[in-house]
């Protein structure tokens, strides 16, 4: 009889792409206060910080904690300030690296709208066409710099305002993202979104092993295993998810724990490399060379205030 095969433990979520279990606990406005604006505000760790996505838009400020984040097939880090706009079922996920024990009590202030509403309202109301172009860029998700001071302050102000006041506070805010022009798109791709809860489940749990302990190596066939699916249609399933094959997305990681350890620390590039998991120092460069476009010793170089201002 063969064996039966190990399963990842999956975690109790809330499926987060339906309105019914957005629940003011986790940090949700409620319908009669939110309109065409929806605020939300939690700390972590959370339920709602896992691989998942959405119907809405959804602009995201990190306020506090800094890590990994994940939009698309981009990986990178973040730290306060950190302010990106997703569009719709563009999956996403932030991951703190610092928390302190016990977690932190707010890191994301997040605003989250629909595009029908702003669409049709565009075609009637010409001035407020002028954020189209920037909706259609933020399918691929958009990064802003310099602006999360700014997005703070308008978020308290939309929180805080009800009816068309809270609108014409977004309006605002929204005029001034569509007018920045320090920015940069992150997903190479539009991603094909997984439907189910059970496999969303399933990413984000391979997901946060990668990214927990990237010193350990990772096989695409024994993780299949565990799932229950042949390497083959793993690797379909894992592409359609993240938009990187298995591999690549591994070593994308690795990459961006070993440029956080570049700019935070004067740690010896050979020790960073068997850190973030690499075991030989010529693969370590040349997958840092493709992956970022320079060496690690030209990014430490060039490493400035900004995560990933290197790509």
């Amino acid at each position: 009889m063969p064996a039966k095969p190990r399963t990842i433990p999956r975690q109790t979520r809330p499926e987060l792409e339906y309105d019914h279990v957005r629940s003011p606990d986790l940090g949700y406005e409620s319908p009669e206060d939110a309109g065409t604006v929806r605020c939300l505000a939690h700390g972590f760790p959370t339920p709602l910080a896992r691989w998942h996505y959405h119907d809405e838009y959804e602009l995201h400020l990190i306020t506090s904690t800094s890590g990994k984040v994940f939009v698309g097939d981009w990986i990178g880090q973040f730290q306060p300030g950190h302010l990106v706009l997703t569009g719709p079922r563009l999956p996403h996920n932030w991951l703190s690296m610092d928390m302190p024990d016990g977690g932190v009590t707010l890191r994301d202030l997040a605003i989250q709208f629909q595009h029908e509403p702003m669409a049709r309202a565009a075609a009637a109301i010409p001035e407020l066409g002028e954020v189209l172009p920037m909706l259609e860029r933020a399918r691929h998700g958009i990064e802003f710099f310099g602006m999360g001071e700014r997005a703070q302050q308008s978020w308290q102000r939309i929180k805080e305002a009800r009816g068309l006041r809270r609108f014409a506070v977004f309006c605002e805010l929204m005029a001034e993202l569509a007018a920045c022009t320090d920015y940069r798109l992150l997903s190479n791709v539009q991603m094909q979104s997984i439907d189910d809860d059970t496999s969303l489940d399933q990413i984000d749990a391979v997901v946060s092993r990668i990214t927990d302990n990237l010193g350990q190596a990772f096989s695409a066939a024994d993780i299949a295993a565990e799932l229950g699916m042949s390497e083959s249609r793993f690797s379909r399933f894992f592409r359609r998810a993240t938009g990187n094959t298995f591999t690549d997305f591994v070593n994308r990681v690795r990459i961006n724990r070993a440029c956080q350890l570049l700019m935070e620390s004067d740690r010896l590039i050979t020790h960073i490399c068997f850190e973030v998991g690499f075991n030989n120092v010529a693969n370590f460069n040349r997958r840092f060379l493709e992956i970022k476009g320079l060496t690690p010793s030209e990014f430490r170089k060039q490493a400035d205030n900004r995560f990933g201002g290197a790509t």
